[in-house]
């Protein structure tokens, strides 16, 4: 029997679960599953070789849009890990005016302080929604009073009958559409500072107090109270969470159960093409080695090591091999899974096969239009076909090209679905044929088109 619980999951119910949004690349899938399963396996190894077993990271190498991001993305979703995906060419060697490399443990830590907040809230929204709703009640009628004892303490009477009958239609969400007039934190524009290179700790610490000054505004607005109770929910829970308790869940969240996914690291190698100065290849791969290796990086929650967050670097490496890299970073990357050019059937199962298919996501969104769209098989190995042959004869982008290809094919359905009550289109391989015949079989025409 499956495990209901994500992190004890086996390897092969890992891969079960991104078999339903990726297609194929069964080797990855294999290792990114290992990976994460030895995470659960190092939590039951007692000390001292606790500490000492760290991740084994990984390198994937493959074209583009073959699954790489998605295997990660689905990967810390499916875990509920902090996840931060970057690529290896926003970076500059220390020194040189950019992005430094120990940014990527900063916005990681912003992810998982995000994800554990959102966690926290989840844990008391029964309590926050009670409140909220108290506050709303308050906007819709007066709050009960009390008289006052001889010591000056309030006697609390009995709320009156509207404000029962107000909370039961506020419970019952008859109230939803209704505005009305509440303090509610105000819009400003969001604050981010990019401080000189070296001066981290001033950027944090100015960003902490704008984000302070801009959380104390507040400003009058009409709204649905629908609107104004999630508002107020959101406010509620926040205060009956601890923040420094919050601040230790997710530095230990992010240094035990943290991915980190480096995408382009071909380019920062020697074989490959850089625009500009040469200061974004081996600089970068050495400033990036203590990361992975482990080392201790200061975030305005506090210090966070990186010894056992899981790196996952890849990389389409046309122009270079992973023997470019600097000795030092390939031994830190002792997995290396070579993912490979979707097929023609590839491509159908990616339209038709995963539970967010392609298909599904067009018939879904054109049916909030009213139209109907249906797509036959014909049609659909036509689809495939087209997007695998364009691929072959001008740039392959992976299964990105089955989203340009189609847009062209319901480019004119899209425009029309809205203009009419109701709408049912089929397609099948002659409407396919009609509409991308000529534009696929035309090499200048589809390197522009599709």
């Amino acid at each position: 029997m499956a495990n209901t619980d994500r992190s004890i999951m086996t390897p092969r119910e890992i891969v079960s679960e991104l078999d339903k949004y990726i297609v194929g690349q069964n080797e990855a899938k294999r290792a990114v599953a290992v990976a994460l399963r030895n995470r659960w396996r190092r939590s039951r190894v007692p000390e001292p070789l606790h500490s000492e077993i760290t991740p084994k990271n990984i390198l994937m190498i493959g074209p583009t849009g073959v699954g790489k991001t998605e295997i990660a993305r689905r990967l810390a979703r499916l875990t509920d890990a902090p996840f931060v995906k970057t690529e290896a060419t926003k970076f500059t060697e220390v020194g040189y005016v950019g992005r430094n490399v120990e940014s990527i443990v900063r916005d990681l830590m912003e992810a998982g302080m995000k994800l554990m907040r959102e966690q926290q809230k989840k844990k008391v929204r029964t309590r926050a929604q009670e409140a909220a709703q108290e506050r709303v009640l308050d906007l819709l009628v007066p709050p009960p009073t009390g008289m006052t004892n001889p010591d000056g303490t309030q006697i609390k009477r009995e709320e009156n009958a509207a404000r029962r009958r107000f909370r039961e239609d506020l419970r019952e969400g008859r109230l939803d559409d209704k505005v009305v007039e509440a303090d509610v934190p105000a819009r400003v524009p969001a604050f981010n500072m990019i401080a000189p290179e070296g001066m981290d700790d001033l950027e944090n610490q100015l960003q902490g107090v704008f984000d302070k000054i801009n959380a104390r505004q507040r400003e009058k607005r009409r709204l649905p109270i629908k609107e104004v109770l999630e508002i107020y929910t959101d406010e509620e829970a926040g205060r009956l969470i601890d923040e420094d308790d919050i601040t230790r869940q997710a530095i230990d969240n992010v240094e035990n159960n943290g991915i980190v996914f480096i995408d382009e690291i071909d380019k920062i190698a020697r074989g490959g093409e850089t625009n500009g100065a040469d200061v974004s290849r081996e600089g970068v791969q050495r400033d990036l080695l203590p990361l992975i290796e482990g080392t201790s990086v200061k975030t305005k929650y506090g210090w966070v090591r990186t010894d056992h967050v899981l790196f996952i670097c890849s990389g389409a490496f046309h122009l270079s091999k992973p023997s470019d890299l600097v000795p030092e970073l390939q031994g830190r990357l002792p997995i290396r899974v070579e993912l490979k050019s979707l097929t023609c059937e590839d491509f159908e199962r990616i339209l038709t096969a995963t539970d967010a298919s392609i298909v599904k996501q067009y018939e879904a969104i054109l049916g909030a239009d009213g139209a109907q769209v249906t797509f036959t098989d014909d049609a659909i190995k036509a689809i495939a076909r087209y997007a695998y042959e364009v691929n072959e004869r001008t740039e392959n982008i992976g299964a990105r090209r089955l989203h340009t290809v189609m847009e062209k094919l319901l480019e004119e359905v899209s425009f029309e679905a809205g203009n009419r009550s109701s709408m049912q289109v089929q397609i099948d391989e002659t409407y396919v044929t009609e509409h991308l015949g000529a534009i696929a079989g035309n090499e200048d025409l589809s390197r522009y088109v599709l």
